[in-house]
């Protein structure tokens, strides 16, 4: 077969398989999932919708992309939906990169860029990070006429810091209107710094080359659903529709979707149980001897020296975490905000974990 060598060279994502012998799940703190679970208005929405599944879904997603557009201040236009966020990046990538081109990314950030960027055939740019954050005027200073697309995650994935209004204003001006930026705003509804920027104004404002992504799968707890959407110029948006598959968000997930963002209570509670955990984990890593990263996120990164070596101790205990060595950043794990129960119950795992590795 005639592969194309540089999606042959990327690394394969193994689905594990089945044993024979049953091993108890391990409590998981890897994914950033939301321990609270989906609203229960969604499950209702989920459970009603379920007879219908025999027929398509709705192909444009209308009524979400309406609920959406009228949160944000936007005509309908100016939304699309995807089978998760990851799935919009892929899209991004295929609708913008051909052979060569360039996309600029921080190195320690959602590893999503980098495979999709590859798998294009186009060339990442990464620049390094600085106390944990993007260093956006490095990366405004990497642009070149090959760059095609640039990536920002704020809040950054894996790390957890944000870049302020001020700083990312100054970055937009400085990208050409031919290079699309896109802000990955994943974990957009945990931040509780004042000065984050608010890109839908821009949006509002006509800006031409932004793109805004944001999912359900965290605060809404919808993860199991990929239920991932968009917010950018209509032109942009019209462009990416003819790139996404047919029939790409499912007939459940439209429906949770709806429902979900109708609960807002739930967020509340999830957004309230989030900076609970985040508090807890900070005192208590600290007190451990270790130095967490500031985040504003549903997770923690934290340097353990050998990350590799601590994830593989944890999972003995009976807790999965992400050592970070792949994400471009080694010596860190990252800790997914689990129950009150979960939280406490990985620390003490992590104090014998590094007591024995100490030894």
């Amino acid at each position: 077969m005639r592969y194309k060598k540089y999606i042959q060279n990327l690394p394969l994502y193994r689905i594990a398989k089945p044993t024979d012998t049953p091993t108890r799940e391990p409590v998981r703190l890897a994914a950033n999932e939301n321990p609270l679970g989906p609203s229960p208005m969604a499950v209702a929405a989920i459970l009603e919708a379920a007879a219908g599944v025999h027929r398509y879904p709705d192909a444009g997603a209308a009524a979400l992309r309406q609920a959406l557009a009228e949160r944000a201040g936007l005509g309908i236009e100016h939304v699309t939906c995807s089978n998760g966020s990851d799935e919009l990046i892929m899209l991004i990538c295929l609708g913008m990169l051909s052979e060569g081109d360039e996309v600029v990314m921080a190195e320690g950030t959602f590893v999503s860029y980098l495979m999709r960027t590859l798998e294009m055939g186009a060339r990442p740019v990464r620049v390094p990070l600085i106390a944990y954050a993007h260093d956006l005027s490095a990366m405004a200073d990497a642009i070149t006429e090959r760059t095609r697309v640039i990536f920002v995650c704020n809040p950054n994935n894996p790390t957890g810091t944000t870049s302020g209004a001020a700083e990312v204003r100054a970055f937009i001006e400085r990208v050409p209107e031919d290079v699309l930026i896109v802000m990955d705003e994943a974990y957009i509804e945990f931040v509780e710094r004042e000065d984050y920027p608010d890109l839908l104004a821009d949006l509002r404002g006509g800006r031409p080359n932004l793109l805004l992504l944001r999912t359900f799968a965290k605060i809404h707890g919808l993860a199991g659903l990929r239920l991932g959407y968009a917010y950018g110029p209509e032109e942009l948006v019209g462009y990416l529709e003819r790139v996404r598959p047919t029939f790409n968000v499912n007939l459940l997930a439209q429906a949770a979707g709806l429902a979900a963002m109708a609960d807002e209570d739930h967020v509340r509670r999830s957004r309230a149980h989030a900076a609970a955990s985040r508090a807890f984990y900070m005192a208590e890593l600290a007190a451990l001897g270790l130095k967490p990263i500031a985040g504003e996120t549903n997770f923690v990164a934290v340097p353990v020296g050998d990350d590799a070596a601590v994830a593989a101790s944890l999972r003995e205990r009976g807790f999965s975490v992400t050592a970070l060595t792949g994400w471009g950043l080694p010596g860190l794990i990252r800790i997914s905000f689990g129950t009150e129960e979960q939280n406490s119950a990985l620390i003490a795992a992590l104090n014998s974990t590094e007591a024995s590795l100490r030894h």
